[in-house]
């Protein structure tokens, strides 16, 4: 399981399969997807097509190798309850901004159960299949082949969810943007790097500045103003690391199983505790 899905999401995948769905068909549909038997596969919104080779076979007749053509089509949700499901998310700032970032929250499908709909595959009903092979079976061992491969596809982009549900990264980005939270994210995302520039000199430059009156003694050293009793610590950013946390779980330079947002967050908190031992 662990070489076709390294991430909660591509895993959640697999074992909502698995819960309406005969494991053996899927064992062997794995073996297909594990030996390269999928000639091609494409998605395009929520439809998933591919080719896949077939076993030769003299007992019944089968002696080259077949190539079977198959199609598979995931209910998508219909835009009005992605209105819906939109409003919800908006409302919550751990998500909206995780979202934002590239990043989908492991309680995403909680949103979704909330107002009777699934994000994740919920039963049979939710696929429309057609495989060309003669196996009478639903799902045969090449769509189920192909559903590996999926879950494999949801490692590198988990937003193929909802692109299955018929609702692109892109849109729902842009959807969430508009929302008062998404708003307040998008400035301090697209807020401009400061230009880092060259300095002669590692001290500041002393400026002379006239004093029209002379201070008393007591304004010299207590000052003119007296200093407040208590101190306003100002609040950290809700989005901390943002640079970290945009590039997600999985970016393209990132070649381990586990995920870089959480490799970066043990580096800082060790970085941290050794900071308050000196």
């Amino acid at each position: 399981m662990s070489k076709f899905s390294r991430t909660w999401w591509g895993t959640r995948f697999i074992d909502a399969l698995e819960s309406f769905t005969d494991s053996g068909r899927l064992q062997r549909g794995r073996s297909y997807a594990s030996g390269g038997k999928v000639k091609s596969f494409e998605i395009d919104s929520n439809k998933i097509t591919a080719k896949v080779r077939g076993s030769v076979n003299p007992y019944f007749g089968v002696y080259k190798e077949p190539t079977y053509n198959i199609t598979i089509e995931i209910t998508p949700i219909a835009k009005a309850r992605w209105n819906e499901v939109i409003k919800q998310i908006s409302s919550k700032a751990s998500i909206v901004s995780r979202l934002m970032l590239n990043e989908v929250p492991e309680n995403i499908e909680d949103t979704f159960s909330n107002l009777g709909l699934h994000l994740l595959p919920y039963s049979d009903r939710d696929f429309k299949t057609r495989c060309s092979c003669p196996d009478s079976a639903n799902p045969c061992k090449h769509i189920a082949g192909v559903y590996y491969l999926v879950a494999s596809q949801l490692d590198e982009n988990p937003f193929l969810l909802f692109e299955l549900r018929g609702l692109s990264k892109t849109e729902l980005q842009e959807k969430l943007a508009k929302t008062p939270l998404g708003k307040v994210l998008s400035e301090e995302l697209n807020v401009k790097e400061f230009v880092i520039e060259a300095s002669a000199s590692l001290y500041t430059k002393l400026e002379k500045q006239v004093i029209n009156e002379k201070p008393s003694i007591r304004e010299f050293w207590l000052g003119t103003k007296r200093l407040p009793q208590t101190i306003d610590i100002k609040a950290s950013s809700s989005v901390s690391a943002i640079v970290i946390k945009k590039q997600g779980d999985f970016p393209p330079f990132w070649h381990k199983d586990n995920s870089f947002i959480e490799t970066m967050e043990e580096l800082y908190k060790r970085v941290k505790n050794k900071q308050n031992l000196i």
